[in-house]
């Protein structure tokens, strides 16, 4: 039966790697759509969603029937629990990948407002975050979900120097501008809260790990 348990959490592990890698995918393609004003880019992330949705089912099916037939405690307990709750985050970023390429699809059909400088800084923190997240919890590595959950201010302050420009050299000075620059402050704070959703994925690691709380209290790293 341990045996068996056990490589039942393996396929759980697997499962989270495969979702991630989805998503991971949708998150890319969703900038480069935006980048290179690529049609069938942006389409092709938002029909991506459905099998990311129905993996998301799977996930937490497999999740609920270990804890109701395997009865787990202690590490193996948070591990199933951390991975539902993965599970939902990582869905959540499909979601924003899925508005991203949403807006995407919006700018393409208008004349370009400016060049892409900060957007794409932020898009690369945020896979970075997300990758780094799910090895922090593949390989139980506290010390690399640190860093994910302190990455998050360069995050915040790539999202404010965004929203400024966007505002304040755009918007305040030509209000015509807004159905190009709102779509793109739309996606900073997209790539934001994927970022944040990637800090939840690290302060989960350091919980299932050193059984630690530190959502909502940085100040304990």
């Amino acid at each position: 039966m341990e045996r068996i348990f056990d490589e039942e959490l393996k396929q759980l592990r697997q499962n989270i790697l495969t979702m991630a890698s989805w998503v991971e995918e949708a998150i890319f393609k969703s900038i480069e759509a935006l980048k290179q004003r690529d049609k069938s880019m942006a389409e092709a992330v938002i029909s991506s969603d459905k099998k990311i949705d129905e993996l998301e089912n799977k996930i937490d099916e497999f999740c609920l029937d270990l804890i109701a037939l395997r009865q787990p405690v202690a590490q193996d307990l948070r591990f199933i629990t951390m991975a539902m709750q993965i599970n939902s985050d990582l869905e959540r970023m499909a979601d924003l990948a899925v508005d991203i390429a949403q807006r995407a699809q919006e700018i393409i059909v208008q004349p370009v407002l400016k060049p892409l400088i900060d957007i794409p800084k932020l898009a690369e923190l945020a896979q970075k975050m997300v990758k780094n997240g799910i090895d922090a919890f593949v390989n139980k590595d506290a010390d690399l979900a640190k860093r994910v959950v302190l990455s998050d201010r360069e995050a915040d302050a790539l999202r404010d120097l965004v929203h400024k420009e966007l505002i304040y050299d755009y918007l305040v000075k030509d209000g015509s501008t807004a159905p190009r620059a709102v779509p793109l402050l739309l996606v900073a704070r997209h790539l934001e809260r994927i970022c944040d959703h990637a800090t939840n994925i690290a302060e989960d690691v350091i919980y299932m790990i050193e059984a630690k709380v530190v959502r909502h209290h940085p100040e304990k790293l």
